[in-house]
């Protein structure tokens, strides 16, 4: 008479530990690429609102085209002040048309090896007659 034997082979356990095996690894990869996004997604945030301070900080007072650089952290961005008089709400050959300055605002800021955002706005002013 034969005792009937319970428990695994060692065929199985060996099925059963590739099979874990293989899912733990596949989680891990998962949320490493969940927090690798996570972090890229932070990033792409700081820099928005960076270069929303820069726009911020031109005023409504006359402008002059031209450039400034700085940085902020790992953070470079470049302002870009360009006057566009094809852009104004008058047309150029109505009087008063030269009373109307309309300049185009960019913030562009850069970080890592080729990461960046860029925003832009027009700001218009009235020039003295």
């Amino acid at each position: 008479m034969r005792r009937s034997e319970t428990g695994f082979t060692l065929l199985e356990v060996l099925v059963a530990l590739t099979i874990l095996s293989v899912t733990v690894v596949a989680a891990l990869q998962l949320f490493g690429g969940g927090l690798r996004l996570a972090r890229s997604s932070g990033d792409h945030v700081e820099a928005t609102l960076l270069a929303h301070a820069m726009l911020a900080e031109v005023g409504p007072e006359p402008l002059e085209e031209g450039t400034n650089e700085g940085s902020a952290g790992d953070y470079r961005w470049t302002r870009r002040v360009t006057l566009e008089p094809e852009l104004r709400p008058v047309p150029p050959d109505e009087p008063g048309a030269e009373t109307v300055r309309l300049a185009r605002v960019t913030v562009e800021v850069r970080w890592g090896k080729s990461r960046r955002v860029e925003l832009a706005t027009l700001r218009a002013w009235g020039a003295k007659p």
